[in-house]
Order: C-alpha cells, then sequence, then structure tokens
C-alpha cells in the first residue's frame, strides 16, 4: 500500500510540475528563456570557473567567485565579439556586394541551365511553365527585396537591436550570480519541492546538470571542427567568403538533418552571387560541384563521427534512439522542436529514472544514465 501511495505521489508531482512549467512559459516566456539561456551558459563556464577558483592564482592572490564569475563572463564576451568582428565585416561586404549585383545578370547566367532543365521536364511531362526562364529568375530574386526596401530593413533591425541588448543584459546579468553561486539554481529549485521528494530532484538536477553540460561542451566542439573543416577546403577549392560559409554551415547544422541542407544552399548562393560573371559549364559548375562535394564529405564526418560522440556518448543514448526522438520532436515542433529535442529528451529520461523506475522501459531507457550516476556517487 505504500508502494502504491508513493507511486501515486510520485505521478501528482510530476503532474502538477508540468503544469506549472508550462504556465511559466506560458506567462513569462522571456524570463524563462532568459533564465535556461543563462543556466546553459554557466554550465559551459563551470570549467573555467573551476580553472580560476583552483588552478589559478596571482602571487599570493586568489580569484574569489565574484572575480572568477566576472573574469569568466568577460571570456565569453570576448570569445563573443571575436566571432562579430570576424564574420560581421564579411557579412556587411557580402550584403554590399550582393546589392549591387545586376538581378538580369544573375538571370541571364542562369538561364542556358535552367532552361535545358525545363526542356528535360517537360519532355518527361513533369511541368509546364509558360513563363522563360529569365522572367522566372528575376521574379524570384525580386522577392529578396531592393534599395527601396532598406529603410524597413533598417526600422525593424532597430527593433531586434532593442530586444537583442535587453536580452543580453538580462543575460549577462542572471548568469553572473549563476557562476559565482553555482548551486543558486539548484537552492531555488529545491525550494519548490515538497521535502519528501528533496532527494529525487537533488538528484534529477544533479545528472541532468552534468549530461548536459556534457552535451553543450561537446556543441562547442562540433561547430568548431565544422567551421574549421569547410574553412580550410572551401578556402583551398578558391570559394570567396569561405570563413562566412563555414560557420553559417556549421551553426545551422545544429537542425538536425535540415541544417546541412540550408547551409549547402547558402554556400552555392553566395558563390553563384559573388560570380557571376563565370561562364556556367565551365566554371561556375564545377565549382559548385566542389561546394556540394565538400559539404557532401563534412556530412560524412558530422555522421559518423561527431554526432555518435556527441549526441550518444555525452547524453549516455543509444543513435538510434536520439534519431527516433528527433524525428518525433521535429513533427511535434518543427525545427525549433529538433534543435530542443535532446535536451528536452535527456530531462525526461532522468525525471523517469527517479520517478518512474518501477517500469521496464524506463529501466531500459535509462539504465546508462543509473550505472553514470552511481559511478559519480
Amino acid at each position: 500500500m505504500d508502494f502504491a501511495n508513493r507511486i501515486k505521489g510520485s505521478y501528482v508531482f510530476l503532474l502538477t510540475a508540468i503544469v506549472a512549467v508550462a504556465l511559466a512559459f506560458y506567462f513569462f516566456a522571456d524570463v524563462v528563456t532568459y533564465v535556461l539561456v543563462s543556466f546553459i551558459l554557466s554550465l559551459i563556464g563551470q570549467p573555467i570557473m573551476y580553472l580560476f577558483l583552483d588552478k589559478l592564482k596571482l602571487r599570493k592572490f586568489r580569484y574569489g567567485p565574484q572575480v572568477s564569475a566576472v573574469l569568466t563572463l568577460i571570456i565569453f564576451i570576448l570569445l563573443l565579439l571575436l566571432i562579430l568582428a570576424t564574420i560581421v565585416p564579411i557579412m556587411i561586404q557580402q550584403a554590399i556586394s550582393i546589392g549591387e549585383v545586376n538581378i538580369q545578370s544573375i538571370a541571364i547566367a542562369l538561364e542556358a541551365p535552367l532552361a535545358e532543365f525545363i526542356d528535360r521536364m517537360e519532355r518527361y511531362g513533369l511541368t509546364v511553365i509558360e513563363k522563360s526562364p529569365s522572367e522566372i529568375i528575376e521574379h524570384n530574386l525580386n522577392q529578396l527585396g531592393g534599395p527601396a526596401d532598406i529603410g524597413s530593413y533598417l526600422t525593424s533591425l532597430v527593433g531586434v537591436a532593442t530586444n537583442i541588448f535587453i536580452a543580453t543584459f538580462a543575460i549577462l546579468f542572471i548568469t553572473f550570480f549563476f557562476l559565482q553561486d553555482q548551486g543558486m539554481f539548484v537552492s531555488f529549485i529545491l525550494a519548490l519541492v515538497p521535502d519528501e521528494y528533496v532527494d529525487q530532484v537533488k538528484n534529477v538536477l544533479g545528472d541532468t546538470t552534468y549530461l548536459l553540460r556534457r552535451y553543450f561542451a561537446g556543441i562547442l566542439v562540433q561547430i568548431s571542427i565544422i567551421t574549421l573543416y569547410l574553412t580550410i577546403l572551401l578556402s583551398l577549392f578558391g570559394v570567396q567568403n569561405a570563413l562566412l560559409i563555414a560557420f553559417f554551415a556549421a551553426v545551422i547544422n545544429l537542425i538536425p538533418y535540415i541544417g546541412p541542407i540550408i547551409g549547402a544552399i547558402f554556400g552555392v548562393f553566395l558563390t553563384i552571387s559573388a560570380n557571376v560573371d563565370m561562364e556556367f559549364y565551365t566554371e561556375m559548375m564545377p565549382l559548385i560541384i566542389k561546394i556540394l562535394i565538400i559539404f557532401a564529405s563534412m556530412q560524412l564526418l558530422d555522421n559518423m563521427v561527431l554526432q555518435p560522440y556527441i549526441f550518444s556518448t555525452s547524453v549516455l543514448a543509444h543513435p538510434l534512439e536520439i534519431f527516433l526522438v528527433i524525428i518525433i520532436a521535429g513533427k511535434m515542433g518543427g525545427i525549433v522542436g529538433m534543435i530542443l529535442a535532446i535536451p528536452s529528451y535527456t530531462v525526461i529520461r532522468v525525471i523517469a529514472l527517479n520517478f518512474l523506475s518501477e517500469f521496464k522501459i524506463v529501466k531500459k531507457m535509462t539504465y546508462r544514465i543509473e550505472e553514470n550516476s552511481a559511478r559519480q556517487h
């Protein structure tokens, strides 16, 4: 009877917690997002904090939590500024170049290959297009806007910049306190939990923190490796804006399965816009093929080496399990769902391990987490 009551109580507690989290997201979405992003940054910053607190000292002076937190934030900010200083000028230059490109010249450059493609399609009865290839290209390129749209774009940018500034300030402020007092987030959560569930929730937070720290550290490694890999290969083959293409592809690659395709399309688009004077079949097409081959090799590296290590090893889940979770999350939440799939699934597994461990399916799906937790304790 006690066992049945305990199980029933766990269900009630979990249901109440889910409703509370849902309401918090609904009414205070921005604030909750700031807190979660700050918590993630504090997880990533913990090794740096450890370095300042335990390894580094200036003569007899030891860095306290406050100084260590400030220095960690400074490192984050410097890294962000370094990335922006490297990428933003290239983006601005590329935007200016695209703005100076004559749309008619792009249409002329692509008219012959597109006409051949349409002709083949019509021969097989797959499509009937009344417009000429140049009209199709010009129409689609004009949808991107022209000089007359710059004013509205700038107005939108001002609003976006204001929101980014507010969000950045809030996140840095919250992250400072999470870094300074690494138990603050856990203490806040435990203060909301009934006494009989404190130990279980403490285990959930401990295991979740450990797994998510490994996961996000792995993500940073993945982005760095892909950026370096693509930059080197694209530069070797003479592709302009190699660093911009590589960095964008590495970041957008965080969207499972769809991201690499978007990255490749982005790379091809920038290459075409920067080389409209090239003869299509003898110069442009070989360059595009090289870019696609480079992206295909990157995808093989990511799928066969990086993702199995980062996703499977870091969150202690089977690769097939990860694949199915991402597909289901994509069906439920689209691109955002796919991005959040693995961290969310990790949290759900840890919660299930601590509150629903009597079920065989839960034991099967969480045994690696349980073994790892036992080794840590």
